[in-house]
């Protein structure tokens, strides 16, 4: 909606620099970051809005960018003609929606899903505003520009040269950058070199300064700032993870403040040029950034349809879950237990192995198995964060050959790797690069292309990861009581416990690292699980945890793993041991994991496009041309923390997150494992579950694209051609399928087994993390009973009751 000029008021005094400075904060606080290709994890892009409900959020989006946050009408109207949308589901969330305005009732819902979208035009940025005066493309003459410094200046080893130096702040390259681009000058902005040189040197100076004549009287000023942040979304997600790491590390970084004085310096220089011209209709944007952002009836009607539909999803889980008995699993002592990643996909394995035999457990933990360690892979000068990204790291680890090799042969290695890596990836030496190599790799590609390059699940003797970090034995119990109980693992060990991190072997893919586990910051599991099984073995750990009530066998032997998520093989690292262990127990599980894998892949055969065998879903680890090799964590929708006994009967089809957790057992800790889970596993699930809603149905700003276009820019994302936009998130093939199946665009609900009382308590000491569940962002249900799901998080810690229905 349009306010003309006569109508607004102003105020006689300029820009005041501290209101900027808190637009500029509240702009930075709704982009979310978004990590590097060789250490990508999952991402909520919704992170700075959890204060805000989805259709507001979704209102937000077409007035700053033009893109949607919630699925078209017609997707929920044909859910109810289904019956996907159960009857009473969209009752209950039309009871349920906090709106003073909404349909009153389920056909005057459906009326509104059919309507029209109103108050859905985007307004306008001055680039937009000056395309139409002068007929060139301002919108995308700014994209390319400054994503040809940006990927110069950003690069992180793909480039043969640096283009940029990256010794002076992005500001400061950029007016270097500027003065001698002569883009803008050839296309008619004269004046543009000598503006942004005349700009001071600091950044929110220069912001100051522009806004100051762009935007004096502070007009819809967050609006302004926000808007042009997402639209060089890619370069500005960036730059919130260097702020982001930088933070967590206790320092600061102001690059994303460069970043945003960068794109205002092209408003700033065509306004300049052409303020006759665009005056009227930028003041009229202003204005309409001005106006509070309010859901219109159509966005309503869409968020309480789609809180329908994952009502009907959760009534469906609560039936599945009901019809299992969780007292009726056979009373046998474990001769093996298997650590899993809480990962959707590592249901899928569980269920197999458990299914081999009986006296297999299986438990789920988050994959960094509690251990929080800044990783340094053997022959590298890199540290690897195996972590959450939530988290900094509090030990330091390596490999053996990292810890007998120095610092300087590091960087040596270093530095005689770069360049033929260079040479190998950069845009015009790659061509050479094949031309002179290529022969020697006919063969190679050849068997690549029809994967007939084997499997790879059994690994080669692999160096034994170790701790840096100085710890005593005092130090070490610690660590292991902590994951222990975490784990809600401290009595009834069997004889061989499989701690199994998980990661996905796969060729030619960009985004490999989205694919590994998440929990360890976009790596594999492996090393935190080498790492943990060997402090479970040391025996001056044992006699510590004796002491402290845990007490493990002497036969217990910890065997650490890595689950391949791509050919459900595991790899056993039973090398590190270093304690007596029965070969035959080795062997049985070797045994029972082959079993299991064969299981897995041929559930997974069913899932995959195109895939008709086994050997399909091995084949496509090794083949270079295969744009799904996997699903990853598609499909994801509810997060469990509860007995394994409850869902270790029925299939939850890779769909669900899988914790372990006894709650009576936590009771005694006062619920400490329960304040773990709500703020770091669920967060992370959180995460990964918004990701993908957001590359489904916001595909253009938070998704990456056809895998088939891409070309990778400085090592950091994509872009989807030659250049345009830096795409961050997930990529077309790993939504969708070519049938239009795959990712079904839902919030996670999460499921606890926990005293509702409980569940408040730590809710209420945590407002963050409590925002996502009384804003809709999750949703949030409690067992009562073994298994039977029976309240609903209703927000401002207030349950409800579960009442079963015939239509569910």
């Amino acid at each position: 909606m349009n306010v003309t000029v006569t109508n607004i008021a102003f105020e006689d005094d300029g820009a005041v620099p501290s209101l900027i400075d808190d637009a500029i904060g509240r702009a930075i606080e709704n982009i979310a970051p978004a990590w590097p290709l060789e250490s990508t994890v999952a991402v909520n892009p919704f992170v700075g809005q959890a204060s805000k409900r989805l259709a507001e959020v979704a209102a937000q989006h077409q007035r700053l960018i033009g893109t949607d946050t919630l699925q078209p009408g017609d997707w929920y109207l044909g859910k109810i003609k289904s019956g996907a949308i159960a009857k009473h589901a969209l009752s209950e969330a039309l009871d349920a929606a906090p709106y003073c305005v909404k349909p009153v009732g389920v056909a005057e819902l459906e009326d509104a899903l059919r309507a029209e979208r109103a108050s859905a035009c985007k307004v306008p940025t001055l680039a937009d505003i000056a395309m139409t005066a002068t007929g060139t493309d301002w919108p995308t003459i700014i994209e390319d520009c400054i994503g040809r410094w940006a990927a110069a200046y950003f690069d992180r080893g793909g480039a043969l040269r640096q283009g940029a130096s990256q010794a002076q702040t992005a500001w400061k390259s950029w007016q270097f950058w500027a003065q001698h681009d002569r883009t803008a000058q050839l296309l008619g902005l004269a004046d543009f070199r000598a503006t942004v040189r005349d700009l001071p040197s600091d950044a929110v100076a220069a912001i100051d300064e522009m806004v100051a004549v762009l935007n004096p009287h502070n007009l819809g000023l967050d609006g302004q700032l926000h808007q042009a942040l997402l639209s060089i979304n890619g370069w500005a997600q960036h730059g919130r993870y260097l702020r982001w790491i930088a933070e967590l590390d206790g320092r600061s970084d102001d690059t994303i403040i460069d970043l945003l004085a960068v794109r205002l310096s092209w408003d700033f220089a065509l306004y300049q040029a052409l303020q006759s011209q665009i005056e009227v209709h930028w003041l009229s944007a202003l204005s309409d950034h001005a106006m509070p952002i309010s859901a219109s009836e159509f966005d309503i009607a869409r968020e309480i349809a789609q809180d329908a539909y994952e009502r009907s999803l959760q009534g469906n889980l609560t039936k599945q879950l009901g019809a299992v008995d969780a007292n009726d699993r056979k009373d046998l002592a474990p001769s093996i237990q298997a650590a899993f990643c809480i990962d959707v996909r590592s249901e899928v394995f569980r269920r197999a192995l458990e299914s081999v035999s009986d006296d297999i457990v299986t438990l789920g933990f988050a994959g960094f198995f509690g251990l929080p360690v800044a990783h340094g892979p053997a022959n590298s000068a890199l540290s690897e964060s195996r972590l959450p990204v939530l988290l900094s790291p509090g030990l330091q680890s390596c490999t053996h050959d990292h810890a007998e090799t120095s610092g300087l042969v590091n960087e040596l290695l270093h530095k005689a790797v770069r360049p033929w890596h260079q040479v190998k990836t950069a845009a015009l030496t790659s061509f050479a690069y094949v031309d002179a190599i290529g022969p020697t790799y006919i063969w190679e590609l050849a068997k690549s292309t029809m994967g007939l390059t084997g499997d790879k699940g059994k690994a080669e003797k692999s160096p034994k990861p170790v701790f840096q970090t100085a710890l005593d034995d005092g130090a070490k119990c610690d660590i292991a009581e902590k994951v222990l109980r975490a784990m809600s693992l401290t009595h009834g060990f069997a004889q061989t416990v499989l701690l199994a991190g998980h990661g996905a072997n796969v060729t030619n893919n960009p985004h490999k690292s989205a694919l590994h586990c998440g929990a360890c910051g976009g790596h594999a599991g492996d090393v935190n699980a080498r790492l943990l099984a060997d402090l479970l073995n040391d025996q001056a750990v044992r006699d510590g945890l004796a002491d402290r009530g845990i007490g493990i066998p002497d036969a217990t032997v910890f065997v650490a793993g890595l689950h391949d998520t791509t050919t459900d093989s595991v790899t056993l690292y039973d090398g590190d041991i270093d304690r007596p262990m029965d070969r035959a127990a080795l062997d049985r599980l070797l045994d029972v994991i082959g079993k299991a894998g064969m299981i897995a892949r041929a559930e997974r055969t069913a899932r995959l496009p195109g895939a008709k065998s086994e050997r399909d879903v091995m084949a496509r680890a090794a083949n270079w041309a295969e744009t799904r090799p996997e699903w990853g964590l598609a499909g994801c929708k509810y997060f469990i923390a509860a007995p394994r006994s409850y869902s270790a009967q029925t299939s939850l089809s890779s769909e669900s997150f899988l914790h372990d957790y006894d709650h009576h057992a936590d009771q005694k800790n006062d619920y400490a494992v329960l304040e773990l889970i709500l703020t770091a596993p669920v967060v992370v699930a959180s995460w990964i579950s918004l990701q993908y809603y957001a590359s489904s149905v916001a595909t253009e700003l938070y998704g990456s694209g056809n895998k088939l276009l891409h070309n990778v820019v400085g090592g950091i994302g994509v872009y989807e051609g030659n250049g345009g936009q830096l795409r961050t998130g997930l990529p077309m093939q790993s939504v969708s399928g070519d049938d239009g199946a795959g990712h079904e665009p839902v919030r996670l609900t999460v499921c606890i087994d926990a005293p509702t009382s409980a569940i408040s308590d730590v809710l209420e000491r945590h407002p963050t993390v409590r925002a996502l569940f009384d804003n809709g962002w999750l949703h949030l249900m409690a067992f009562e009973g073994a298994g039977k799901l029976s309240r609903r998080y209703t927000g401002d810690l207030v349950w409800e009751d579960v009442h079963p229905s015939a239509d569910a």
